[in-house]
This record gives structure tokens, C-alpha cells and sequence, in this order.
């Protein structure tokens, strides 16, 4: 069997999958300000021309579901470069819930789908563990089907064998009961090409991923992953962002090196409805064809975040763009995205 391998996001994207917010419930009266949000975040994605309005970016690919639905997505999103797709979804995390697309040596592409159940059963809504599926049909693309469950914002790769993640996740007993670190690094490795897993403990306060790690860390370019640091005197998840960035700084990749890393500043202290710790985050940026898109909370260090990544995507365009709405429902922007490498179809 040929080696499929997950390409890093930095590699160039045929389309973006993502879901236009469906079910108020699901929303705690945020879903019309995530729906603004959302709209400014998919039209950034598509980079339009000043002078023609043409995408320079990727396509964005956006299912509906429902008649309301579809509705206020057509009136929403309206730019070139962007598609309604009906397929049956429960909610906008694709990031979890999109199949993951891997490649062999010749860039011919299959999509990884996995079991989802809901993050650990907390959060069971119709339709999503059947996205990964559907999505792969649509596209005509080779499927393979993973018996284990697991969330693309569990884990981060390089493109050259290495990848982030965290206990407090991939070894939760509310995914796979019995899993341990060695047979998740396998599985890792025969589904989607990780040679060597750098295992950081936790991720944010309440965050109810069970400690995602595109909230805490990600790669940048091979051998380079950025981190946060604590902002302010009453960031929540001071203690947790420094055992993080020390973690980082005494681990190798999967050719031996040692990593770079690259300090941002953290959100701080941005309070929930009841004024709690959100887990907000600046490292929940989506790398798109010709932009990076910073989620932002209104804070005094959005603007730090910012100049902390410019100077690491060279020939990319950092856009911060708020994202509070979002946030209510559960993420940000790389959580409701599901990247689509470009890749070669296969013959007959």
C-alpha cells in the first residue's frame, strides 16, 4: 500500500470546507453575530481583487441544511468563490467532523474518516457523524474508514512526519477506552503518516474539547511550532501555557531537530456569559492560500498576536478578525474548517 501522509495547511488548498450555523440552541442567542463573524471569515478566505472582486484565495465550500438555513447563507455569502452544498450537518465544527485528506507519494488524494461521537458524548448532534462520509462521496474521492475516534483539532502536523497533541485528548477515556500513547502513535501512523507524536499534557480552562491543540499550539513550517504566553496578571491558563512552551522547547521532531519557538501573546482573561474563562485563542488561525486569518476577542493583545505571526508567513497576508459569537459556540476559526490539499485525481 502506498504511504498516505497528511499535508501540512501551509501547502497550497484546492478548496475550504466549512457550515453555515443552523440550530439556535446550539448558539446561546450568539448564532446571528457567529453567522457575521463567519461571513467576514469566508469572504476573507476567497482574498477578493480590490479592482475585480475575482478570489485570489481558495474556494470555500459551505454546506446548508434546512430552509432557513440555506436562506440566510444565500443573502450572507454572495462573493465569488464561495458554494452552497446541501448535505445533511448537526453543527459548523469541521475541523472534527470533515474527513481528513491524506496523500500517497503521488499527491492522489484519499479521505481519512474517523468515528466521532460528540466529543467524548458531550455534545451528540444529528447528522455530524455521517459529514466525513458524505463529504468524501460528494468529492468522488477515495475513502478510508478508521474503527477509532478522533477529532481533526486533537492533532497538528509538519508534513514531514511530526505532530502535536495532547493526553488530555487522544488519551481521554471518553473517546477510546484502552488506548494507550503507543497504540494511538500506530494508528496515527497507518492512517495519516505521523512518525513521531510530541505529546504536550493539556490544553485551556474549559475548553470542552478535552484540550485541542490547534487552542494551544501549531506548527508554523517544519521544525517551527508557535505557543502563547501568558498575557496579563489574571490569565487563566498561565501555569498551563508555560509547562506548554517549556514542553516544546525540550522536544525534537521526527528528524531529530530541535524545535523553534515562537512566543504569542495569549487573549488573557476573556470572560464567557457567566464570566468564566472562555478558552479563546490566537493560535486558531486558519492558514489559507494567500492569507492567514487571526481569530480576535477585543483585547489589548490582539494586536501583539498579530505582529507575533506576521513575520512567519512570508507571502501570506495576516487578517485578524473578530471572533467573540463564534467563541460562544465552541471554537474558532480552524475549528470550523476543514482544508482540501490540492492533489492529483487517479486514472481509471
Amino acid at each position: 500500500m502506498p504511504r498516505l501522509r497528511q499535508p501540512p495547511e501551509w501547502v497550497p488548498h484546492t478548496a475550504v470546507w466549512s457550515a453555515w450555523p443552523r440550530v439556535p440552541e446550539y448558539w446561546e442567542g450568539a448564532m446571528e453575530g457567529a453567522r457575521r463573524e463567519l461571513a467576514a471569515f469566508f469572504r476573507a478566505i476567497t482574498d477578493p481583487d480590490p479592482a475585480t472582486g475575482k478570489p485570489r484565495g481558495e474556494a470555500v465550500k459551505i454546506l446548508v441544511w434546512g430552509d432557513e438555513a440555506r436562506r440566510s447563507a444565500e443573502e450572507a455569502l454572495t462573493a465569488d468563490g464561495i458554494e452552497h452544498i446541501e448535505i445533511p450537518y448537526g453543527d459548523v465544527w469541521f475541523r472534527d467532523i470533515a474527513p481528513v485528506f491524506v496523500r500517497d507519494e503521488a499527491l492522489r488524494a484519499t479521505a481519512v474518516c474517523f468515528r466521532y461521537n460528540g466529543w467524548g458524548g458531550k455534545y451528540l448532534m444529528e447528522f455530524d457523524d455521517a459529514v466525513a462520509a458524505k463529504i468524501a462521496a460528494h468529492l468522488r474521492t477515495p475513502r478510508r474508514d478508521e474503527d477509532w475516534v478522533f477529532e481533526g483539532g486533537s492533532l497538528d502536523v509538519d508534513g514531514e512526519g511530526t505532530a502535536l497533541t495532547t493526553c488530555q485528548c487522544l488519551l481521554n477515556p471518553n473517546r477510546n477506552p484502552g488506548l494507550d500513547e503507543d497504540a494511538v502513535a500506530r494508528r496515527l501512523r497507518d492512517s495519516i503518516g505521523v512518525e513521531k507524536l510530541i505529546w504536550l499534557d493539556e490544553g485551556l480552562a474549559n475548553d470542552h474539547t478535552d484540550g485541542h491543540i490547534d487552542n494551544i499550539a501549531r506548527f508554523l513550517a517544519p521544525g517551527k511550532v508557535a505557543c502563547m504566553r501568558p498575557s496579563g496578571t489574571d490569565d487563566p491558563n498561565a501555569a498551563v501555557l508555560l509547562r506548554i512552551e517549556e514542553s516544546l522547547r525540550a522536544a525534537t521532531d521526527a528528524a531529530g531537530r530541535p524545535l523553534e519557538v515562537v512566543t504569542v501573546p495569549s487573549p488573557g482573561f476573556v470572560p464567557d456569559a457567566e464570566g468564566k474563562p472562555a478558552p479563546a485563542s490566537h493560535m486558531n488561525f486558519y492558514i489559507a492560500n494567500t492569507r492567514v486569518l487571526v481569530p480576535l476577542y477585543g483585547t489589548s493583545y490582539d494586536e501583539a498576536a498579530l505582529d507575533a505571526l506576521s513575520p512567519h508567513f512570508p507571502g501570506r497576508e495576516i487578517i485578524g478578525l473578530r471572533a467573540n459569537h463564534i467563541l460562544v459556540g465552541g471554537g474558532s476559526f480552524h475549528c470550523v474548517t476543514r482544508e482540501q490539499p490540492a492533489y492529483r485525481r487517479r486514472g481509471p
